[in-house]
């Protein structure tokens, strides 16, 4: 794996900066908005939710996310297992019972993704970079540790190919195919094309 230059990082994360804080300002009138439906359809929980994910080089940190569970969704995970359309330690359910009704529409969406905004601000992530797992790296393959070598993105080449129709393994060879180039214009080309395949619905953010 070759090391990435410093004015790349460096312009990486100027990028990131810029684009995060952009994206903040422009949507906050539509993140409120949503903040205020998500409290509405479950008063009493949370409208940010808060998951553990394996950030740069496996070290953990909050993802943020607007809610889209009902409370104790994490509990039940365990139970729906057999029913997940890929291979464990991944999870993917088509209809899972665990989603409101609000919060089908922002998974659909990927509105949900946009408090992650924060989290490119706070440098825990990039606009660009491999998706954040929920299961912890102790799980991956020697050689799926690779994709820990860069810093977990907003979205990336998976979101674009489709999300639903690999199996982890896939996606980390997608992904780590694509990283080991750094190339900021290729992964910059990636934040318009994510926004083509969720209006196509072949992706997810």
């Amino acid at each position: 794996m070759r090391a990435a230059s410093q004015p790349y990082l460096t312009l990486k994360r100027a990028g990131d900066i810029l684009l995060a804080l952009a994206g903040l300002v422009l949507l906050s009138p539509l993140l409120t908005a949503l903040w205020v439906v998500v409290r509405c359809e479950s008063p009493g929980d949370p409208a940010i939710f808060r998951q553990r994910r394996a950030g740069l080089g496996g070290a953990p940190f909050q993802l943020l996310k607007l809610r889209t569970m009902v409370a104790g969704a994490d509990a039940m995970k365990e139970s729906l297992r057999s029913r997940s359309a890929v291979a464990w330690p991944d999870f993917n359910l088509s209809d899972d019972p665990r989603v409101t009704r609000v919060g089908r529409v922002l998974r659909r969406t990927s509105l949900d993704e946009l408090p992650q905004l924060v989290n490119v601000l706070m440098g825990e992530m990039s606009m660009v970079g491999p998706r954040p797992t929920s299961f912890a790296p102790e799980t991956y393959a020697l050689w799926q540790t690779e994709r820990l070598a860069y810093k977990p993105g907003l979205t990336g080449p998976w979101q674009v190919k489709g999300r639903g129709s690999m199996s982890f393994d896939e996606r980390s060879r997608l992904e780590i195919a694509f990283f080991r180039n750094h190339s900021l214009s290729r992964e910059w080309a990636l934040i318009p094309l994510t926004a083509v395949a969720l209006v196509r619905r072949t992706g997810s953010a």
